[in-house]
């Protein structure tokens, strides 16, 4: 007896679906590399006891890479004499190599234990995660089996990534791209820049010349000091958080209450009525930060990403397998 005609299309369109996709899931390594979870904990620990900088500089690729075009691990992929990948981009100039260092550590690792089985993707999501505990954060979820993007360009770039000086207009536009809401957007920014550093030359504005009227005259008179030579050494950078830094806390917040913002970005959250309010809460409440964050990173965390054949598991993590893009 034959299928009526629409049972026919409902069975063509569900064998239709490629047998290689699959779904996130907590435990997608337990059973190929069971040691996986084992392996990220350790290298992180030990990279972030050798140098405390690697909780920022891994947070920021981390948002870095989701932001374009999801959380693929497309930033970790270097410049050949053939691409042009995300980090030819102006606004990726910065990222700091210790980030980068760690995702490379930790795949080889992994590649001993279980080859070609890991994705960067993971890898980075992962990292990221166990480094904000390790310095105060919350724990939050980390769904696994992403895999790495084939792709990587600069020009997917523009316009999806806030800039350091960004007006609040600006910054709501950039972070609604990306799915987020103006309080997500605050618990994001504040969460990240609690252990953030950024170049000098990003708040030179504010400190030289015409100081910023919002900022406090003793940090200002203390980051020209600083900052002093940031034309010839580009290196030069600052903690956002200037008194708890490398801590996540919500002493961010307290410090945009007393005009002690870096960034004129940040210092703007305070004054601008849309913002504002979820400034004073996390100043007031650190517990409903670091909920807040928590809820927002689990979100990220699965923006955009690569599953089943949409993308492959790098054999290295800066470049794609094929050699090709």
């Amino acid at each position: 007896m034959a299928l009526p005609w629409i049972l026919l299309l409902l069975f063509l369109s569900f064998t239709s679906i490629p047998f290689t996709q699959s779904t996130l899931t907590l435990d997608y390594y337990a059973i190929t590399c069971p040691k996986f979870e084992e392996i990220v904990r350790d290298v992180v620990l030990q990279k972030q006891q050798q140098f405390p900088v690697t909780a920022a500089a891994t947070l920021r690729l981390f948002f870095h890479d989701c932001a374009v075009d999801g959380c693929d691990a497309s930033v970790l992929i270097k410049t050949t004499a053939f691409t042009k990948p995300e980090l030819e981009h102006d606004i990726n100039h910065s990222l700091a190599g210790d980030g980068f260092d760690l995702i490379s550590h930790i795949k080889t690792a992994l590649e001993l234990a279980c080859p070609g089985i890991v994705s960067c993707a993971d890898i980075l999501a992962t990292a990221t995660r166990n480094l904000v505990v390790m310095t105060g954060g919350p724990h939050y979820k980390v769904p696994l089996g992403r895999k790495d993007s084939l792709v990587s360009q600069a020009s997917s770039v523009e316009g999806k990534l806030p800039r350091a000086n960004e007006t609040i207009d600006q910054m709501i536009k950039t972070f609604q791209g990306l799915g987020f809401n103006i309080q997500e957007m605050v618990a994001l920014i504040g969460g990240g820049h609690t252990i953030g550093f950024v170049h000098c030359k990003e708040f030179a504005n504010r400190i030289f010349s015409t100081p910023g009227p919002t900022m406090n005259p003793k940090l200002a008179e203390r980051l020209r000091g600083m900052c002093a030579n940031y034309t010839t050494n580009t290196d030069m950078a600052a903690f956002l958080d200037v008194i708890t830094p490398g801590t996540f806390d919500n002493m961010l917040f307290k410090n945009l209450m007393k005009g002690l913002g870096v960034l004129g970005s940040d210092q703007l959250l305070l004054s601008d009525p849309r913002t504002r309010p979820f400034v004073e809460k996390y100043a007031n409440d650190n517990q409903a930060l670091s909920i807040d964050f928590a809820l927002a990173m689990e979100k990220l965390n699965i923006y955009q990403v690569k599953i089943g054949n949409q993308g492959e598991v790098r054999r290295r993590c800066d470049a794609v397998n094929t050699g090709q893009m």
